[in-house]
């Protein structure tokens, strides 16, 4: 495996897309004036103060219901966008244990037409859609014994139906990548509350995407752990009573290692993840902390915290799933088992908390549980944090491009094809030759424009002894 001679930020006089991190904020070279909180600011440390002028964030943060808001009689009709994936299925789940609460009129998936077709069965959507246009054979196929048949679109067009059908009140959004941004806009667009799944919709697509919902009273719900605990934390709170957001992180596979044994990482190892068994991209980002430092952007369209108001702690034991802190100085925590039905199941039923079995979902016993633990993390062994709090600084397009680049320089990983230290390096040298192509208010087709552009660059990095990235 040879490795590119891109250096970090840390081994050299520092690239310039880092001159944003969070220790050193200068200003960037694409028109950006940026500043310190000590250098000219006057305003109270309260999250609703911002630095520069951005989209406005889904839950100012506070989160408090609409009355009236509720236009459905009967069980919550839903609509579930990548419905054979993990999110999908587990949404599933949830309906199949609660029938009176909530009723699937769509569905749309990639590829996997066997489940998609058993789905349908036991579901009985009014609408299915499928990416992949050249099976819609096989799935009429695999419907031809059902007794009840739905309305089947394919392509992209059916699974922008999918997420905009009129009976629909919530769109689950679980398809990876900015392939599920068309499908969320469409959504938007038609005034179904997002149940926000998909990174992308927010770390790439905030700049466009927050206006819009806002435009279209839609309301934005996090379905992940840490931001669905945030969002629990805020209820109720008053205007301006956030002070601090805590993103809680495993650690991931190099918890414990030595920074200087990360040079001799092999993907077997970033793949061995101390708590649960996950996907391979999920578990290196987990290894790097690449996903907590996209969180932290997401934490920031999501609840409109300053950069300087969000921090990551080490939690071992994955119990606390994030926290807040109020101007008080109290600290809210969100204490659950990791089960990702849990969040699922809050953006589905929000404002109100339905009973769950002790049966299927396990309660917490703090007791039997013990001691939960926490420790600074280490910079130097996820330089990470600093490219991902400079890439939320500089706003935009970046932040897309850095989730972009990330996502090839795993996949590079992966494939055996660049060494562990080189995700970092291979992301950070793209982000630097964003700079001065930075769009601060792009459009929808800006956005998918820069992700694939970013992804193109990180993959064509060439081998260099130089300090720039040189493309083939």
């Amino acid at each position: 495996m040879a490795a590119l001679k891109l250096p970090l930020q840390t081994e050299m006089g520092g690239v310039s897309f880092m001159d944003s991190s969070r220790a050193t904020f200068h200003p960037l070279k694409v028109g950006i004036h940026a500043m310190r909180k000590d250098e000219g600011m006057s305003c109270m440390k309260r999250v609703s103060c911002s630095m520069q002028q951005g989209p406005p964030p889904a839950w100012p943060g506070r989160a408090v219901s609409e009355p009236g808001r509720k236009s459905w009689d009967g069980p919550k009709p839903i609509s579930i966008v990548g419905s054979t994936g993990s999110i999908g299925t587990q949404t599933l789940d949830i309906v199949a244990e609660n029938p009176d609460k909530f009723r699937v009129v769509a569905l749309a998936a990639g590829s996997n037409v066997t489940l998609l077709a058993d789905q349908v069965k036991t579901f009985r959507p009014q609408l299915v859609a499928v990416r992949n246009e050249s099976l819609l054979g096989e799935l009429k196929e695999a419907l031809a014994d059902a007794d009840y048949k739905p309305i089947i679109i394919i392509g992209e067009e059916g699974v922008v139906e999918v997420a905009r059908h009129p009976d629909a009140v919530t769109v689950v959004t679980g398809i990876v990548g900015c392939a599920g941004l068309k499908p969320t806009v469409a959504a938007i667009e038609a005034g179904k509350d997002i149940a926000l799944a998909n990174k992308e919709t927010l770390i790439a697509g905030g700049p466009f995407v927050l206006p819009l919902a806002h435009k279209h009273n839609v309301k934005i719900l996090p379905a992940d752990s840490e931001h669905s605990a945030i969002f629990q934390c805020i209820q109720g709170l008053p205007e301006g009573a956030l002070r601090r957001i805590i993103l809680t992180a495993s650690g991931g596979a190099f918890r414990d290692w030595d920074v200087e044994r990360l040079k001799e990482v092999k993907v077997a190892d970033a793949l061995k993840h101390p708590n649960w068994n996950m996907g391979k991209k999920i578990t290196v980002d987990s290894a790097t902390l690449f996903n907590k430092g996209l969180e932290v952007i997401e934490a920031h369209y999501l609840f409109g915290a300053e950069y300087d108001d969000v921090e990551i702690v080490i939690h071992p034991q994955s119990i606390i799933h994030s926290m807040i802190e109020t101007q008080d100085s109290s600290v809210l925590a969100q204490l659950g088992w990791p089960d990702m039905r849990l969040p699922i199941l809050y953006t589905l039923s929000w404002p109100e908390r339905i009973y769950c079995s002790e049966k299927t979902w396990p309660r917490l016993d703090l007791c039997k549980l013990g001691s939960l633990t926490f420790k600074a993390p280490d910079n130097v062994k996820y330089p990470s944090m600093d490219l991902a709090y400079a890439a939320g600084r500089a706003g935009g397009t970046m932040t897309g491009v850095l989730s972009a680049a990330n996502e090839k320089a795993v996949e590079l990983f992966i494939d055996e094809k660049i060494s562990y230290l080189d995700i970092f390096k291979v992301v950070e040298a793209t982000c630097d030759a964003h700079r001065n192509e930075l769009v601060l208010h792009p459009t929808l087709e800006e956005i998918i424009h820069y992700d694939l552009w970013a992804r193109d660059f990180a993959a064509n990095l060439k081998l260099s002894s130089g300090l720039s990235p040189v493309p083939v």
